[in-house]
């Protein structure tokens, strides 16, 4: 089974929130997410992981069909540290 919005919306709204307040709620949090990482900053959710925004330099590459180097910009890339507590989870060791 995968996650998506629409999971999350439905297991939200059986706490006691409707559906559009679930769906504001979660929209919401995106947000601040996405801006958060956008500025450069890191996004840590104790117990779950870190989101951290890594600078990657330019680079030389290569076209897999034709086989021509190139060379590729430098760009920022969000990665994903999990935390040791749903690491352990993940693993059964707790």
């Amino acid at each position: 089974m995968k996650l998506t919005k629409e999971t999350i919306i439905k297991s939200v709204s059986k706490t006691g929130f409707t559906n559009k307040e679930s769906s504001e709620l979660l929209e919401i949090l995106l947000e601040i997410i996405k801006s958060t990482l956008e500025n450069g900053e890191d996004v840590l959710i104790t117990g779950f992981g870190k989101f951290c925004v890594k600078e990657k330099k330019e680079r030389r590459g290569r076209n897999p069909q034709s086989g021509y180097d190139l060379i590729l910009d430098a760009r920022r890339v969000v990665t994903f540290q999990c935390s040791t507590a749903l690491r352990d989870k993940i693993n059964g060791r707790r």
